[in-house]
């Protein structure tokens, strides 16, 4: 089962709902200091709970580039596989691509493809059509 973004008719890969949670247990654990929402709340709560109101999606955009800001000073080994056990680690170990530098990067969807692009580009399609951001399991 895969999960992704869409707008309307279009829809925006990004892989496992386990690598998606990771996305966020890790701005949670890393930027919020574990409480889920408190810095970025467009984001972590309202996208994350499965649908970003258009109206919203303006303010997604500042949170998201606030938040890759802030990524890109932890390293790698600071992700977050599961913010509910710390204990879980991604299925791939510390074995990643030395492309990877900081947290900011290290998100890689199922399809080759910068996680946080393919977010921003949803919410610009959001934008663009006059349209919600779902998070959808196919």
């Amino acid at each position: 089962m895969s999960v992704g973004f869409t707008v309307k008719y279009y829809w925006y890969q990004v892989g496992t709902a386990d690598f998606l949670h990771s996305f966020f247990s890790t701005i949670a654990y890393n930027l919020e200091e574990c409480k889920w929402g408190s810095k970025y709340p467009v984001i972590m709560k309202e996208l994350y709970n499965g649908t970003l109101k258009n109206e919203h999606i303006n303010l997604a955009i500042e949170e998201v580039d606030l938040i890759v800001q802030q990524l890109k000073k932890f390293s790698p080994d600071h992700v977050i596989w599961d913010i509910d056990d710390l204990s879980k680690r991604p299925p791939w170990g510390d074995n990643i691509s030395s492309d990877i530098t900081d947290l900011s990067n290290y998100f890689v969807t199922s399809d080759g493809d910068d996680l946080i692009v393919i977010l921003k580009h949803a919410l610009e399609k959001g934008i663009e059509i006059k349209s919600d951001v779902n998070i959808k399991n196919i």
